[in-house]
C-alpha cells in the first residue's frame, strides 16, 4: 500500500504572500493595540481625528475650546491639556498625565465631550470621532520643542500660504514660550479680533504644564521663533 499525499489548495487564505484581509485604500487607522507604559514625567503628543470637516471655523471653535476647558477642570492633578491646535478635520495636543490609566481617561474623557458638543452644535447624531487617538511620549527636550512648534505651529503645514503669526485656533495666544514676545502671551500684549471672536482673549483655557521636560526643559535649546514651522514645511513636503 502506498501512502497519498494531500494536496492543500493554494485558493484563499494560507500561509502564502498576499494571503489575508487587503488594507481599504486611503489612510490608514490606528492599529488596535495595547498602549505603552506611560511615565508621568514625560509628556505626550496625541492628535485625534474627527468625521465632521469643518472643525476650524468661528462657528465650531468655540464648542471645542469649552471641551477643552472642561475636561482641564475635571482633576488637573490626574491629566492636563497644556497646548493644543484646531485644523480642519483633526486636533494635536500636549498632555500630561500621571499614569496609562488617566492619560487613557483623559483623552477619552475629551473625545466623548467632543462627540456630544459638537453633535449638539450642528443637530446632529452619530459618529464624530474617526479613529483611535494616537500618542507619542515625549522623552526628551529637543523632542518636547519639537513637538511644541508642531502643534502651535501646525496651520503652516496645511496651509503654505498662511501669513500670520499667531494662530488663534490653538493655545499660541496664550503660550509664553515666543522668543519675539519676551516671555508675554500673545493674548495679553494683542487685542486682535480674531482673538476676541473666537473667546475672551485673557481666559486661557489651558493648564500649566508641571513636568520638567514640557514646562522648562525644553527652553535649554532656545524659545521658538513666531515664524518657525514644522519640520515637513521646512523640508518643503
Amino acid at each position: 500500500m502506498k501512502q497519498l499525499d494531500l494536496s492543500w489548495s493554494q485558493g484563499r487564505g494560507g500561509s502564502r504572500p498576499g494571503a489575508g484581509r487587503k488594507p481599504r485604500p486611503g489612510r490608514r487607522n490606528v492599529p488596535h493595540r495595547a498602549r505603552e507604559a506611560h511615565c508621568r514625567r514625560h509628556p505626550v503628543l496625541v492628535s485625534v481625528r474627527s468625521a465632521l470637516r469643518a472643525l476650524r471655523s468661528r462657528f465650531v471653535y468655540p464648542t471645542i475650546r469649552g471641551a477643552v476647558a472642561q475636561v482641564n477642570g475635571r482633576r488637573r492633578d490626574a491629566f492636563r491639556i497644556a497646548h493644543f491646535s484646531v485644523q480642519h478635520d483633526h486636533l494635536h495636543l500636549l498632555v500630561e498625565a500621571a499614569d496609562r490609566h488617566e492619560l487613557s481617561s483623559g483623552v477619552r474623557a475629551l473625545t466623548i465631550t467632543l462627540a456630544l458638543r459638537l453633535n449638539r452644535l450642528v443637530q446632529r447624531r452619530g459618529r464624530v470621532i474617526a479613529d483611535r487617538w494616537h500618542g507619542r511620549a515625549l522623552s526628551t527636550p529637543r523632542a518636547v520643542r519639537h513637538a511644541l512648534i508642531y502643534v502651535l505651529a501646525n496651520f503652516r503645514k496645511h496651509d503654505r500660504n498662511a501669513t500670520a503669526l499667531i494662530d488663534a485656533y490653538s493655545s499660541a495666544p496664550f503660550f509664553v514660550g515666543f522668543r519675539e514676545l519676551d516671555g508675554v502671551a500673545a493674548s495679553a500684549r494683542w487685542c486682535a479680533s480674531e482673538f476676541r471672536e473666537l473667546g475672551p482673549p485673557h481666559e486661557t483655557v489651558v493648564e500649566r504644564a508641571q513636568t520638567w521636560l514640557l514646562a522648562d526643559g525644553w527652553r535649554k535649546l532656545g524659545l521658538i521663533g513666531l515664524n518657525e514651522a514644522p519640520a515637513a514645511v521646512r523640508r518643503g513636503e
